[in-house]
């Protein structure tokens, strides 16, 4: 992955077969305090008109049409949303229209951008002959099964796990470490699970051939992050989003 910036948004860039991986920071917004600057939540305590602002400025930094970003109400699941046309209304833009549920969001329409919103959960995009998938992975959606899902939705040969918490911050219960002790040893240490490597493993067992991991820790990175567990909740939220290069 690779650095980019563009009128101070600054981003990581994953080249994906056929298609481009970007997970955003929290740095070229407008945003102030716990939001500073470029929280693209909604469901924050942050103002509305400061997140459309931010979601306007991402968008046009990464050349990506607004209206054709794909973004749902994630619930910690496993339920993918594939759409091939542009919402009529579109939540990204518009606070009136309801996401429809789901936390991964599925296309293989050039012009449209998969979107899902994290602040220590894993964004993870995965790509294929079958199109582009952005999912939104914390533990219970890994365990569900999401990523399988994902990469059997759009033949995955491909992904990128953008940034998201690390084993050296996440401290988690027995009944989560045994969610993923068939993937066998070095997951965890002790409690601390590593969220990445999960992913990892459960990506390479799905088939995917090549897997590309940021390796950074929303929560250790407070100048670049914003972070959930960090925080004690009040904060923001990065995106990771994908696309097709012809478009």
């Amino acid at each position: 992955m690779r650095w980019r910036e563009r009128d101070r948004v600054r981003w990581l860039e994953a080249t994906l077969p056929g298609a481009t991986a970007a997970f955003s920071t929290r740095l070229g917004g407008v945003g102030e305090g716990a939001f500073a600057t470029l929280n693209l939540g909604l469901y924050t305590d942050d103002a509305a008109e400061t997140v459309h602002t931010n979601r306007l400025r991402l968008s046009t930094a990464l050349g990506r049409d607004p209206e054709g970003i794909l973004f749902g109400h994630q619930v910690h699941g496993a339920e993918l949303v594939r759409r091939d046309h542009p919402p009529g209304r579109n939540p990204w833009s518009d606070s009136d229209a309801p996401p429809v549920e789901g936390d991964g969001q599925v296309t293989s329409a050039a012009e449209l951008t998969p979107l899902v919103q994290v602040a220590d959960c894993l964004p993870v995009i995965v790509a294929g002959p079958g199109g582009i998938a952005a999912l939104h992975c914390g533990w219970r959606g890994l365990a569900a099964g999401i990523l399988e899902r994902g990469a059997r939705q759009v033949e995955a040969t491909a992904a990128a796990i953008g940034p998201g918490i690390g084993r050296c911050c996440y401290e988690v219960g027995p009944e989560v470490l045994a969610q993923f002790s068939p993937l066998g040893e070095g997951i965890a240490d002790g409690r601390m699970l590593d969220l990445a490597e999960v992913a990892r493993r459960l990506l390479v067992g799905a088939g995917v051939e090549r897997v590309e991991t940021a390796s950074l820790c929303t929560s250790c990175e407070p100048a670049l992050f914003f972070s959930h567990r960090r925080d004690q909740g009040r904060t923001g939220r990065q995106a990771g989003l994908a696309w097709l290069d012809d478009a």
